[in-house]
């Protein structure tokens, strides 16, 4: 429908526009994106006639739409402020572009009436602006603007008078009214939640230049430029370059991710808050959806045997526990087995060989031939074994081995809009990790934690 070609306007100095160019369809609700002085504005302004770009074509159903007078073209621009005349009625205010074209006074009011109706504000049609609330003349203002059924709607940060609660209220009844109405809605913004809620698809401005147009759904998940990966959403990005298995990346080593790039080319790694698994390895446990794996140091203190001196006698040291027992007999040398699970130790037993036994467990490895001692990290006895793993995903996994685990330590926990927030500290990285999980969280400030993803959730960036 819509077809920019090469658009650039400069104010002095200063480049609004450098060679825009941008293709927006038949009854799209469309979304130019991005931070204040990008040119997002001065592309709406152009495209409604209150700016001429210095090269470039605009071109509406194939008809050139620069060459057309502004009150001439086939568009309406819905100003930030709304721009309502305070002495008039709401059904004047929405009535005025209609007289302005001179049509039956019949037809004026039916379709004022019509679109009021559509709006919500029929039972408000007399009132006054200043007597209706920012949401309620937000509406008069559309009324406005769709009254005189146009081809094309710009709208001009339409929301950003409303507090938040208006604000999503009317995010729904925009798009509700432009499925209804099928006009193609041309929306600036610089609010990413405005922009995903509302369009179909996204242009991301910056600097003059559109960095990335897609859907908001791909554009969250999958940014292509480093500016995007900033400013849509807030991922985590890592400094590195490209290799087999993501990036390597000094200091915290090879990340997993997936890519196209050649490897050792420079690029960033990004990664959603919400993609990333958090395990606890300290005493504070971690949220539902991810697992708690104990310290070291924590389960040793799980399971205990002790064993008392025995002084002169060849007195059987034994170690009480619910899964495990290792016991040496008659021994002369001591029997120290420590395990996250299970500890049995002997201690200054004289008179005979060492013979590590099985007591009352499950999974004990028990040497019958007394000549070697045993080793308690080749000892595995627990009363589950899983409890030894750290669950994620349904399956086990060593939070602490291999790759593409990075550990560090809570630095802030915060909670709203039903998300825990988690901020964690890791060596070798200025930035704290940015972790969100759906509901309240368990983990502390202070906690010990490991983080890991999965290589489909790494994005790879070039530099």
């Amino acid at each position: 429908m819509l077809q920019i070609t090469g658009v650039s306007r400069r104010f002095g100095d200063v480049t609004a526009l450098s060679e825009v160019s941008l293709e927006i369809r038949q009854g799209e609700f469309f979304a130019l994106l991005g931070p204040s002085g990008c040119g997002k504005t001065t592309l709406l302004r152009i495209l409604a006639g209150f700016e001429a770009p210095d090269s470039g074509t605009v071109t509406l159903d194939g008809e050139d739409l620069l060459g057309q007078a502004a009150h001439r073209r086939p568009v309406n621009l819905m100003f930030q402020s709304y721009a309502l005349f305070p002495h008039m009625t709401v059904a004047k205010n929405v009535a005025y572009g209609l007289e302005r074209e001179k049509l039956p006074r019949a037809e004026i009011r039916e379709r004022v009436e019509e679109v009021l109706e559509k709006v919500g504000l029929a039972a408000m049609a007399k009132r006054k602006p200043q007597q209706l609330s920012g949401g309620q003349r937000q509406r008069v203002a559309l009324a406005r603007a769709i009254v005189k059924r146009p081809r094309l709607l710009l709208l001009d940060e339409p929301l950003s008078a409303l507090d938040k609660k208006v604000r999503a209220e009317m995010q729904l009844e925009l798009k509700r009214l432009q499925n209804e109405v099928g006009i193609t809605f041309v929306v600036v913004t610089h609010d990413q939640e405005e922009a995903m809620s509302l369009a179909d698809r996204i242009a991301v401005f910056s600097a003059g230049k559109v960095e990335q147009v897609d859907a908001p759904v791909t554009l969250y998940e999958r940014p292509r430029t480093p500016f995007v990966a900033d400013f849509v959403g807030a991922n985590n990005l890592f400094e590195g370059t490209a290799c087999a298995d993501g990036l390597s990346s000094d200091g915290l080593g090879v990340l997993p991710g997936l890519s196209d790039l050649e490897e050792g080319t420079s690029a960033l790694l990004a990664v959603r808050p919400e993609r990333l698994r958090l395990i606890s390895l300290g005493h504070a446990p971690a949220e539902a959806e991810s697992a708690v794996v104990a310290d070291e140091d924590v389960a040793e203190a799980e399971v205990e045997a002790a064993a008392e001196d025995a002084e002169g006698s060849e007195s059987v040291s034994a170690a009480e526990d619910a899964e495990a027992v290792a016991a040496a007999e008659d021994t002369e040398s001591a029997v120290d087995a420590e395990n996250t699970k299970a500890v049995a130790a002997a201690e200054g037993v004289e008179g005979s060989e060492s013979v590590p036994a099985a007591g009352d467990a499950e999974g004990v490895s028990a040497a019958e031939d007394a000549e070697s001692a045993v080793d308690a990290e080749d000892v595995p006895a627990a009363e589950d074994t899983e409890d030894t793993e750290s669950m994620v995903d349904g399956g086990a996994v060593d939070p602490v081995a291999g790759e593409g685990v990075l550990r560090g330590e809570v630095a802030d926990v915060s909670f709203y809009g039903g998300i825990s927030h988690i901020s964690v500290l890791v060596a070798g990285r200025p930035v704290p990790v940015l972790v969100a999980t759906q509901g309240a969280t368990q983990v502390q400030a202070g906690s010990s934690v490991a983080l890991t993803w999965a290589p489909e959730d790494g994005v790879l960036i070039p530099q």
